[in-house]
């Protein structure tokens, strides 16, 4: 892995859109990890508001991730299908089907994000979904970050490797959030993150990067001994202080619930784990309804909103990877230094 001035161990800090900022962030920068901030839904003033406040915090090096996704015509037909899929729970909930707005929920990284990176200079710049176009990952590379870029499969990995890409995150299919699989959509091809780790490690020549189901220092020494040059963990980091994980999300880890997660379209149009909750049961992991990614969103932001705030998370996008064991309520430098305790004698 290149050399990261400042950073103690090979530990990242997942990004994770929706349940953290850049306190999280700088908290395991300060730590000696590698902290991220999830860009995949800012515009390029909040993202700049976001590194501003990263960079003050820290002198470290930090990372800062990226959807790179082909954003799909608008579905005139798909998306009023998707709210009428929807309407008996919106009744429930008293939310006025009405004012749902239409559209991508989400933004693939673009010019405007380009010029971002371009002032602020982060150490790290990571991408799901593949890289993005040429001329805009040249200009990424151009401010000196090394880039980052999520693996399912080897055929993923050996293809960023010929596009450029200085390092590869293999994301087992344990990993909490969306699958950053960007070459077939067949989940089938999907492997757990010990058996995928070898074998990307060893079809490339640049470092790999296990991701997936790590959330403890055993898990960190295992996915070392297999080959990985650095660990990236999320789910670990959600009860921490520092995110910003909403009370239900929160409660739910806590549960036994947390035990029983699966893949689902229903809340973006993209397969993503989270915790099972009564929309994935009624409507089915897949619903057939659901349009494509990331234009599903915006009819589930009103539904969540309004049963969040009766305390209920049966309709929210509960992520979180299939081992949550390691979730403790405890500030983001203590869990870093848990986990750090899986490193013998590495360095980046």
């Amino acid at each position: 892995m290149p050399s990261l001035p400042g950073t103690d161990f090979p530990l990242i800090q997942a990004p994770m859109a929706g349940v953290q900022d850049w306190h999280l962030a700088a908290a395991v920068c300060l730590s000696g990890g590698l902290g991220s901030l999830p860009a995949g839904m800012l515009s390029a003033a909040a993202l700049e508001e976001q590194l501003t406040h990263l960079r003050k915090a820290t002198d470290g090096p930090f990372n800062v991730n990226f959807f790179c996704h082909d954003t799909p015509a608008v579905d005139a037909e798909g998306e009023p299908r998707w709210v009428d899929t929807l309407r008996p729970y919106y009744r429930e909930f008293g939310v006025d089907s009405t004012a749902i707005p239409g559209g991508p929920s989400r933004q693939p990284f673009d010019a405007d994000s380009a010029a971002v990176l371009e002032r602020l200079t982060p150490a790290v710049v990571s991408f799901h979904y593949g890289l993005p176009e040429a001329s805009l990952l040249d200009r990424v590379k151009a401010t000196g970050a090394t880039v980052l870029s999520s693996a399912t499969t080897v055929e993923e990995a050996r293809w960023l490797e010929s596009k450029g890409a200085d390092a590869v995150i293999a994301q087992g299919l344990e990993a909490g959030g969306h699958r950053g699989h960007f070459l077939s959509d067949d989940l089938s091809l999907q492997q757990g993150t010990f058996s995928l780790l070898p074998q990307i490690a060893d079809a490339v020549s640049i470092p790999v990067i296990a991701a997936g189901g790590i959330a403890s220092p055993a898990g960190v020494r295992a996915s070392m001994a297999l080959g990985a040059t650095a660990v990236q963990v999320g789910t670990a980091y959600l009860l921490c202080p520092e995110a910003t994980t909403k009370p239900v999300h929160r409660e739910w880890l806590n549960s036994d619930r947390a035990r029983h997660t699966a893949l689902t379209t229903a809340f973006s149009g993209r397969p993503a784990r989270g915790m099972v909750n009564r929309l994935m049961h009624e409507l089915g992991y897949f619903p057939d309804t659901a349009p494509a990614f990331p234009l599903a969103g915006n009819a589930i932001g009103p539904l969540r909103a309004a049963a969040e705030a009766q305390g209920s998370g049966d309709y929210s996008p509960l992520w979180a990877g299939q081992n949550a064991s390691g979730c403790r309520e405890d500030s983001a430098a203590s869990v870093t230094a848990w986990l750090a305790e899986g490193f013998v004698s590495t360095r980046w």
